[in-house]
């Protein structure tokens, strides 16, 4: 996280970081001369219909309480560098976040729908790969509360953030937590002049937070490890 220098957010909420999935879709169409449109099938026409389709998922399928991103982040074609030339096929390449099994259920079936279904209906086709990758990652209770009181006596309890909300976010620490209880922490590492928020071109990280988060590993391990 980028919220202060010296903040550490202990989750108590259940929810913390999101499922995430890899979405690959390859729009096909047939190529051709771009000046003679009628003759061609164009897949990245076809591939902008499916694009803005699949945006429904989250305002017209997924009940509104529940969270779900759907991106779609590159788009490349079969012919490059040419400005004349209708394509024979587009990839796209996205991502999809959830927080329950059902909801990642949802996405992946209605993405394969509108895609077969959009492309069909522009005489195209649609072949979708769809990875699971991290699942959502879930904080015991109990050790989250842990988290947050050794939080308290190291950085002091304003620096010490609970309620925090989820985020669409992954990690595979969710791994860890599919098999024993615990608790994924945040230690904020903001302020610094080069402070931004993560995946930005720009990003560097805070040299200060270091000491301040192997400060609170060790203090962590002494509360659950007490000395005899």
């Amino acid at each position: 996280m980028v919220h202060g220098a010296s903040g550490v957010v202990g989750e108590a909420v259940v929810r913390t970081l999101a499922a995430t999935d890899e979405v690959k879709l390859k729009i096909r169409g047939r190529g051709g001369h771009a000046a003679l449109p009628h003759l061609a099938t164009d897949p990245v026409v076809i591939a902008a219909h499916v694009i803005t389709a699949l945006q429904t998922i989250a305002s017209r399928n997924a009940n509104p309480v529940e969270a779900v991103v759907v991106s779609l982040c590159s788009m490349q074609t079969s012919q490059l560098g040419a400005f004349n030339v209708i394509p024979a096929h587009v990839e796209l390449i996205g991502t999809v976040r959830t927080f329950t099994p059902e909801m990642r259920d949802l996405a992946e079936r209605r993405i394969r729908e509108i895609a077969d279904a959009v492309a069909l209906g522009l005489g195209g086709s649609a072949e979708l790969q769809y990875h699971r990758g991290y699942p959502a990652t879930v904080n015991s209770a109990a050790e989250a509360q842990f988290a947050a009181r050794v939080g308290e006596k190291v950085f002091g309890t304003e620096n010490v953030i609970t309620d925090h909300e989820p985020t669409m976010g992954g990690e595979d620490f969710a791994y860890m937590l599919q098999e024993r209880p615990g608790a994924y922490v945040f230690l904020g590492q903001g302020g610094a002049p080069g402070g931004c928020f993560l995946h930005n071109p720009t990003y560097d990280f805070n040299d200060e937070v270091i000491p301040l988060g192997a400060g609170y590993l060790a203090a962590l391990a002494e509360e659950s490890l007490p000395l005899k």
